[in-house]
């Protein structure tokens, strides 16, 4: 795909911006390919493919902006989408922190390698989704599937403003997924497992993914529900990552600016143990979610989110940044329908420096999480509480499966009493090792 020819229909686009009234704007472009399959016990059930492309405009007439999108992507209809957008933007209040940024040249996305240059057949991705699910039903005790999925994906993005910017890049995905049942009736349990990488070379094998969406399964036969307490709690990698996820929203700035963030007053101060670091890093070599620019045109930059325990930055767009009276750190995410928000890139904990099982090894009775059910979590006060599943720890080791169980904290407390162990897999975009953490309260039978 080449990016000069939507690049000219952002400039077009933004040329009739200004004829019907706009002081500024900026436009977006984003030309996708997905396709997929699934299988179930042997059959493709969906094959699916789907191409498209989704425009969006944003005006602004002194301090106030709208945003107008569109699924046709005709220049001749491009005066009409800009008057409507013009006319919606003379109604709205003013917002004293809207504006552009200042242009600065993007960085060569061929440099962050993130576009596969082959697309599998339809052949291909049944044949890969066929191997995860063979796989997960040869495990012992697997009963049944709820099928596995495999896809490619190849997204075009193009952005350009009327001060100057303009930028494109190209991004590719393969993935593959399965979900594995066993037992019988109402003990019968389900896990699944699943991959996505930009090239297909990266992608975890099929077969691999199977497995483990069968053995998860059969491992949680039969659990029980233990009484309430108080004790350690570890994370899965699979679920840990959640915790990077509430901790991202407390420092984001727009969440920090309404003053709706728990860790609101604790820029420049220990909020995770000495030794823990967080970052985030958009120009990762293949990352899932790397990218050269944010959605404001603003460059991006690889940051250390946590240093040593210390919060080092809020994640700002331009007009959080505005707000607190900072500069953008090149976070602003948006779709073509809305505005730009602050999000992660690539973010990840770095591993700690001993394994989970000697993290686990003095543990005389906790727990090991393998899911989280629900989001009950109070962004002000850091209130936690969430429904889980997973397995007790006995004398060091884990032992029988558990669920119907609820753990509970507060994320102050949790953030400052966790460990990670050493074995960090960059998989999802947001990765973090086993952690455990100290106090935690149980909530069962």
């Amino acid at each position: 795909m080449s990016a000069a020819p939507g690049l000219d229909l952002l400039g077009t686009l933004l040329t009739r911006a200004r004829a019907a009234g706009a002081d500024a704007a900026d436009a977006v472009l984003v030309s996708a390919t997905a396709v997929s399959v699934q299988r179930r016990l042997g059959q493709t059930e969906h094959l699916e493919r789907a191409e498209g492309q989704d425009l969006g405009l944003r005006v602004f007439i002194g301090q106030r902006s709208a945003i107008v999108s569109a699924s046709s992507v005709d220049p001749a209809g491009f005066a009409q989408l800009a008057e409507r957008a013009v006319a919606m933007a003379k109604v709205v209040p003013e917002d004293p922190f809207l504006g552009l940024a200042e242009p600065v040249p993007p960085l060569d996305a061929a440099a962050l390698d993130l576009a596969d240059a082959e697309e599998p057949t339809a052949e291909a991705l049944i044949a890969r989704a066929s191997r995860a699910e063979d796989a997960a039903r040869a495990v012992a005790g697997v009963s049944n599937s709820e099928g596995a999925e495999a896809s490619f994906g190849r997204t075009l993005l193009h952005l350009a403003t009327s001060a100057g910017f303009a930028g494109a890049y190209v991004r590719t995905s393969h993935s593959v997924s399965a979900t594995a049942l066993a037992g019988a009736g109402t003990a019968m349990q389900r896990d699944y497992d699943y991959a996505s990488s930009v090239h297909l070379a990266d992608l975890e094998a099929a077969e691999a993914i199977g497995r483990s969406a069968g053995e998860r399964a059969v491992a949680r036969l039969d659990p029980a529900r233990p009484k309430t307490a108080r004790l350690p709690v570890m994370y899965d990698p699979r679920v840990a990552a959640s915790l990077l996820s509430h901790l991202i929203g407390a420092i984001n700035g727009a969440s920090v600016a309404r003053g709706t963030s728990f860790l609101k007053d604790r820029l420049g101060q220990r909020v995770l143990p000495a030794g823990v670091f967080v970052r985030d890093d958009p120009l990762r070599w293949r990352g899932l979610r790397s990218r050269p620019f944010d959605a404001e045109g603003v460059p991006t930059a690889p940051r250390t989110l946590i240093d040593d325990g210390v919060l080092t930055t809020w994640l700002l767009d331009l007009r959080s940044a505005r707000q607190l009276g900072l500069s953008s750190t090149g976070h602003a995410a948006r779709g073509t329908g809305g505005p730009p928000s602050p999000a992660p890139s690539n973010l990840s904990m770095d591993a700690g420096a001993i394994s989970p099982a000697a993290l686990m090894a003095d543990i005389k009775e906790g727990l090991y999480v393998t899911e989280l059910i629900g989001m009950g979590i109070n962004g002000i006060t850091g209130d936690y509480s969430r429904g889980a599943a997973g397995f007790m720890i006995r004398d060091g080791a884990l032992a029988e499966p558990v669920a119907e169980i609820t753990i509970a904290g507060n994320l102050i407390e949790m953030f400052a009493h966790l460990t990670p162990a050493n074995d960090l897999r960059l998989r999802r975009g947001t990765d973090a090792p086993t952690i455990r953490i100290e106090g935690m309260t149980l909530a069962g039978a």
